[in-house]
């Protein structure tokens, strides 16, 4: 059979092709998927799930008119290539190519843009109400993941759809996995659907028979008590109908025939409908099918073989995270930890086994996650929540409400912490500090490698007091956990080179950025000096003030966003004192940094050794 691929440039194209072409297509497409992030990384496994259900809402629906909304958006790449991104779909994730996410600046297609669960009911009943006012004819889809469900955002969603709208259409990916196994009763709930398929086979039947026979009201009565009966044979409760959704399914998300077809009874239905597909993470490649955790999100790797092209650092931060926190459960049965459906991610795995009855996964619920925590700590127990920077965005709230306010000993070990690169702005941890530094009563503090981590969330634990500790991807310059750990001196930084004309602050990752600029600084016969600061809260100002009253340009570099990050916090300490001389702060612009390589992203704004010094000699020299 000839490429099918190849003659499909959009949505128009494809609902040319002939149906038994579709499967054919649909296996082009995962051979595409593979071999683009064998070579780039990104999502694999959701991606492969997701192609026959792609091909069948592009085949059924009509965009830009009708509005598809993909929650999340992390297994668009079959709906991107489909939609006119085939030829320039070897780009993505790359620095100026296309982002692994939906994004409206990207494409006409891409209704809504993504990268964080939970959203897209809420804005597809944003459009839906906005069409009703207009009298609109366009259909509104929101493409939802069994993980995303359990989201607080979605039942919010939900519990207003009925008073909202009559006219729309949620298709619930139902893969049995969000990032990490998923959890609760709603994954129960789900699990019992799948479970009873009969029910819905006879939920069918009986509804055409119901709407063609059953004219008179009371025969219709019996009808629906008989149906509430019944179906309580099979299921509880039929949850999405009590939100006012009609049901239909499960259907299996690789037949693309069912799906056309269910997809056709959703458009022309005259209620809220919800169609429960089910699809295989991982589908069509035999390494991603047997582990779709791990496969969930990866660096480039061999096809053939599926082993990785490269690793990195043998120990990333999320690895000595897990691990300081195992050696410190063993010490202490009042530690526990908590985590938002990433337990792989934030290297809580061997925690979980180790300590069952001290781990706590509460799905995709980082709100929840926190409050849950609050009261944890009112009742003597010491817990680390473990959380994405970008996820965290969600709880700042709860943080300074439930946590800062009572002074309750919570620990939030955000992982992910300043720019992820390839992800792009909705993955970007560079908010954080400015978020959170004004927090009263919260410590906020980043390690500069490895064993300082360590040795802050032990000191973390030790004080008793709200703690806040951001760190990046990966990992760091390589040392090794202690085998002791040892207290953090409260409050105070660490001078790792001494200096006089010119003071760097840098926080965790970027000293070594610091130290190659302060090599430049030295050539040039300015004697600088280097400050790890450990604390952002409290900032050692002590030390800042001593060296305010020689320095003629302190110079502070974050991973983070420059406006109220780190710098401004010394900036608002300097301003106290008598320093005469510059304050040059190094950060990310106030803006949304697109994805792209670290180095590249870094030079073209000024983050760099070369871009550090000649700023600061310029100062110097004037």
């Amino acid at each position: 059979m000839n490429n099918i691929l190849e003659t499909i440039n959009g949505p128009d194209d494809l609902k040319k092709t002939r149906p038994e072409e579709l499967p054919h297509l649909a296996e082009e497409i995962r051979a595409l998927i593979i071999n683009t992030v064998s070579a780039t990384g990104g999502h694999l496994s959701a991606n492969l799930g997701t192609v026959e259900l792609a091909i069948a809402l592009l085949r059924v629906f009509n965009p830009p008119q009708d509005k598809l909304i993909w929650d999340v958006s992390h297994q668009t790449y079959a709906y991107k290539i489909l939609t006119g991104r085939r030829e320039v779909f070897h780009t993505l994730r790359q620095t100026d190519g296309i982002s692994g996410f939906l994004l409206r600046s990207e494409s006409k297609y891409d209704a809504f843009g993504a990268g964080h669960a939970g959203t897209a009911l809420s804005a597809a009943l944003g459009m839906a109400a906005a069409r009703d006012r207009q009298d609109g004819a366009e259909h509104i889809v929101a493409i939802v993941g069994d993980g995303a469900l359990g989201c607080g955002t979605s039942f919010e969603a939900l519990n207003n759809l009925s008073s909202t709208t009559q006219r729309l259409i949620v298709i619930l990916n139902d893969n049995e996995m969000s990032i990490s196994a998923n959890v609760g009763a709603i994954s129960r709930y789900l699990g019992q659907l799948l479970a009873h398929p009969r029910y819905n086979r006879w939920k069918a039947s009986v509804e055409r028979f119901a709407r063609h026979k059953l004219k008179m009201s009371w025969l219709s009565n019996i009808y629906l008590r008989s149906e509430e009966a019944i179906k309580s044979l099979f299921l509880r409760s039929i949850l999405f109908e009590e939100f006012g959704l009609r049901y239909i399914g499960p259907i299996d998300g690789h037949n693309i025939s069912t799906l056309i077809s269910s997809l056709e009874i959703a458009k022309n239905s005259d209620e809220p409908i919800l169609v429960h597909v089910t699809t295989q993470k991982g589908k069509g490649y035999t390494f991603a099918e047997a582990e779709p955790e791990i496969w969930h999100g990866t660096g480039a790797f061999e096809s053939k073989t599926g082993l990785l092209l490269k690793t990195g650092s043998s120990l990333k931060y999320s690895d000595v995270f897990g691990q300081t926190m195992e050696r410190l459960a063993a010490q202490n049965n009042k530690i526990v930890a908590i985590t938002a459906a990433m337990s792989v991610g934030t290297g809580l795995v061997n925690f979980a086994r180790k300590f069952p009855d001290r781990f706590f996964d509460v799905g995709i619920a980082e709100e929840h996650a926190i409050i849950f925590a609050a009261g944890l700590a009112t009742q003597s127990f010491m817990p680390l929540v473990a959380i994405y920077s970008t996820f965290a965005q969600r709880i700042v709230d709860f943080v300074i409400h439930d946590v800062c306010l009572q002074q309750l000993p919570v620990i939030f070990c955000l992982d992910r912490a300043g720019i992820v690169g390839d992800d792009g702005p909705t993955h970007h941890g560079i908010f954080d500090i400015a978020l959170f530094r004004s927090v009263p009563n919260l410590v906020m503090m980043q390690p500069k490698d490895e064993s300082e981590l360590a040795n802050m969330i032990a000191s973390a634990v030790a004080w008793k007091k709200p703690v806040m500790i951001r760190y990046p991807r990966g990992g760091g310059p390589g040392t090794a956990i202690p085998s002791a750990f040892s207290e953090i001196p409260f409050g105070k930084a660490e001078v790792l080179a001494e200096g006089n004309a010119v003071q760097i602050w840098a926080l965790g990752d970027m000293i070594p950025l610091a130290q190659r600029a302060a090599k430049k600084l030295q050539r040039a016969g300015f004697k600088t000096g280097i400050v790890n600061p450990r604390f952002i809260v409290p900032l050692d100002g002590d030390l800042l003030r001593r060296q305010s009253e020689k320095a003629q340009c302190i110079v502070s570099i974050e991973n983070g966003v420059a406006n109220g990050g780190f710098g401004s916090a010394i900036g608002e300490t300097l301003s106290n004192t008598d320093f005469k001389g510059a304050l040059l702060r190094f950060g990310w612009p106030n803006k949304f940094v697109p994805h792209g390589a670290f180095e590249k992203l870094a030079e073209r704004c000024g983050l760099t050794d070369e871009g550090i010094a000649t700023a600061v000699m310029k100062v110097l020299h004037s």
